[in-house]
């Protein structure tokens, strides 16, 4: 006590955040991080493995092209009528209206050199997916492998492809006695291969689910994820796997997860040897990072937007929402806009096939997109990509680029159908960890007091008026974002609450750095609450720290004060007895514990 009594806010933090790595997955990126830094690695959760030589006459270069699927008519038609929507609360053209008075004739041209301003217009590379040969003990693999590379060249080059390596050393052609193919490639540098060159590109979650299908296993998701973290935490953290026995995880997991907590936490304790870990919800570690105990958050992420209302620091699960869109859907919706009226650069762009264009979209949707009425177009620097040539710069000038955001709220004109979450049937989990265990029995340790356990005589009083929920967060399709806060929020079902709320919403996300988003929100929410409903005030909380990053720091503040850490799991513990259904080691459910996600009781 006197130690907390005269440390000062730094000291803590650089003491006890030295040793405490904080992991915050998703979708599209994954934050990694000591808990001690300013801000993570932001991380493109994806890997690309070479493909065997067997493999090799595949077509499919992404993974994911294989659950992707073409809008059908009915779903075009949607989308446009969506658009029209969109345009009529804008204030601008329906998508087939012809601009009579439009100064800025569309048009398009090739730029070299442009200074087009401060906006992020730099030009991606294509990734060198070779690497010089180590050593020369092993010659004569060495040999096969180069052999290997000048046939796969020599392929290219019958195909009209051209053999130059994009980034490769010095713009040389490769020494193929010294060369080889990289067995595997992470992050960013693997969305910026070419779909030409023999490598498979897998992101190991999908639309907040583990991107389990019949042709990608349990295994394989888990092995990637395994591969990706160690990657990160080797190569940018400096964490080696034999010293970190020494270190503990927060693990920062959003509601999407509902089944696949464990799985995570034996890669953390089992694959990449950690001493310790604890797991912590996204939406309660995000109120702690903007110092918040009653709120209602929305995360806005790259594939899935969830909703989750908490109180006096604890979840309320009745609250739980999940939409199947986020920031990655606004960026496809944008390219779409950009076609439609014809704004965009001729030639083959195609984000679910052909990453890199992903990554180009993505530059545009955060350096133009804003919410805003009246038209808006802007002049940009779009570059395009095609297999075996240069790198194309285009001028030219996008126009509606204040209806794609709009999409958080008509999500119709999203079509996030195109891109739809892996097979439900494929991750079904016979062991569930956030099971409804409420009403089981557990040893009691004689340290704990009795008001810890919440299921016996004696317990705390504060969870009888809860009922018991089941743990999976509602999924709405089409319900547009202000009217799934307002469901959410009115859910909780007392009025004082429910002004709280409505006044402490806290927005978290990439997407939220889009500009007007927040007055946006504020504005549509307040009148999607039913005119019976007492309530006429509606508040966007500012955020304290980056909403890209506010969960992971709330973990890592969460992780710091953790001073018990009665409900940290310990590698040994976890190897040995795992999780036992009716045991003393058990997970209890995730949404009734004080001010953590999940509970781990020891014997």
């Amino acid at each position: 006590m006197d130690y907390l009594k005269s440390v000062v806010p730094s000291q803590l933090i650089a003491e006890r955040g030295a040793n405490l790595v904080v992991i915050n997955p998703g979708s599209g990126n994954v934050r990694v991080g000591l808990a001690h830094q300013q801000k993570p690695l932001n991380v493109p959760h994806c890997i690309a493995r070479y493909m065997r030589e067997w493999d090799q006459g595949s077509e499919i270069t992404v993974q994911d092209q294989i659950l992707n699927y073409q809008l059908s008519p009915a779903q075009h038609l949607e989308r446009e009528k969506a658009y029209d929507i969109i345009a009529s609360v804008l204030k601008i053209p329906f998508l087939d209206e012809e601009t009579v008075n439009n100064s800025y004739p569309r048009k398009m041209g090739r730029v070299d050199g442009l200074n087009m301003s401060s906006r992020n217009d730099s030009a991606f590379t294509w990734a060198n997916v070779t690497e010089k040969i180590s050593g020369t003990s092993d010659n004569s693999n060495a040999g096969n492998t180069s052999e290997s590379l000048v046939e796969q060249l020599a392929n290219k080059d019958d195909k009209g492809v051209s053999l130059d390596q994009p980034e490769s050393v010095d713009d040389k052609e490769p020494n193929h006695e010294q060369y080889k193919f990289r067995d595997v490639i992470f992050g960013e540098e693997a969305l910026r291969i070419s779909p030409s060159e023999p490598y498979y590109l897998r992101h190991p979650i999908r639309r907040g689910h583990f991107n389990i299908s019949q042709h990608y296993t349990m295994h394989q998701v888990l092995e990637d994820l395994s591969a990706i973290w160690d990657w990160i935490l080797k190569e940018n953290l400096h964490i080696p796997c034999e010293d970190r026995i020494m270190f503990s995880v927060v693990l920062v997991v959003p509601e999407t997860f509902d089944n696949q907590i464990k799985e995570m936490l034996s890669i953390v304790l089992k694959d990449l040897r950690f001493g310790s870990a604890v797991v912590h919800q996204e939406s309660l570690a995000a109120a702690f990072g903007n110092g918040l105990s009653t709120a209602c958050v929305v995360n806005l992420g790259a594939q899935v937007t969830s909703i989750m209302c908490i109180e006096d620091g604890v979840t309320l699960p009745m609250t739980g929402m999940t939409l199947p869109y986020g920031g990655e859907d606004i960026s496809r919706c944008l390219l779409w806009v950009q076609q439609h009226h014809q704004t965009w650069p001729t030639g083959c762009t195609d984000p679910l096939v052909k990453p890199i264009d992903m990554l180009v979209i993505n530059n545009i949707k955060e350096s133009y997109c804003q919410i805003r009425e009246g038209e808006f177009d802007a002049l940009a620097l779009v570059h395009s990509y095609e297999d075996g040539m240069q790198v194309t710069a285009h001028k030219t000038r996008l126009s509606s680029l204040n209806v794609p955001p709009m999409g958080l709220f008509f999500p119709q004109v999203l079509a996030p159908d195109a891109y739809p979450p892996p097979p439900r049937t494929w991750f079904h989990d016979y062991e569930d960890m956030l099971e409804d265990t409420w009403h089981m029995e557990f040893p009691r340790r004689p340290d704990v007091s009795d008001g810890f356990y919440a299921n016996v005589n004696g317990g705390l009083n504060m969870w009888e008026s809860y009922p018991v929920f089941p743990s999976r967060l509602k999924r709405e399709d089409n319900l547009g974002l202000a009217e799934a806060i307002t469901s959410s929020i009115l859910s909780t079902g007392r009025i004082d609450l429910k002004r709280k709320l409505f006044c402490s919403i806290q927005l978290i996300g990439g997407v939220v750095l889009t500009s007007g988003l927040v007055p946006a929100v504020e504005e549509r929410v307040l009148h999607a609450i039913p005119s019976n409903e007492a309530i006429e005030t509606v508040e966007v909380l500012q955020p304290r720290t980056d909403p890209s990053f506010v969960a992971w720091k709330g973990g890592a503040i969460l992780g710091i004060l953790d001073f018990g850490r009665d409900a940290w799991i310990h590698r040994e513990d976890w190897i040995r007895s795992g999780i036992h259904v009716g045991s003393g080691r058990k997970y209890k459910d995730s949404f009734f514990l004080q001010a953590q996600a999940m509970c781990y009781i020891n014997n």
